[in-house]
């Protein structure tokens, strides 16, 4: 099975969990990972993303956080026409941010799901299919 996680999963693999909500359910899915029972393939954006918001949040820590996330080894897709346009047209039909299109056009394009805690994400662009909110996820 393929998963994308979007930025909203990943960061809660080093936030501390006391301040994020279902903390839990991201570990479970990053130890799924870990594990074998999936495959975890992210647009190459997400460590801009991440790093963007560790840097601004945890600027003494961002560095490190950051590396233990790189260290993970996270696929990253291989961006072609297809999946920009797949992304155009998921930002422009649900009103959504492309970066945020960009993580759902590439578990489309592979046939996986994209995992996000982004509830207004999953209400808009939820008839796109392959989605699911992480508070929901459940390994298959």
């Amino acid at each position: 099975m393929i998963v994308t996680p979007d930025a909203s999963v990943i960061l809660k693999w080093v936030l501390p969990g006391d301040d994020e909500q279902d903390t839990d359910v991201a570990l479970a899915l990053r130890d799924e990972a870990a594990a074998g029972a999936l495959d975890l393939i992210v647009p190459q954006l997400w460590i801009y993303e991440v790093g963007n918001t560790l840097a601004r949040r945890f600027p003494g820590d961002a560095e490190a956080l950051l590396a233990s996330l790189a260290d993970f080894g996270l696929a990253e897709a291989r961006l072609d026409s297809n999946w920009r346009r797949r992304a155009v047209s998921l930002s422009v039909t649900y009103e959504v941010a492309f970066y945020d299109a960009a993580y759902h056009a590439v578990a489309l394009g592979l046939g996986g799901v994209f995992v996000t805690a982004d509830e207004r994400y999953v209400r808009r662009a939820s008839r796109a299919g392959s989605i699911s909110s992480l508070r929901l996820w459940q390994a298959g």
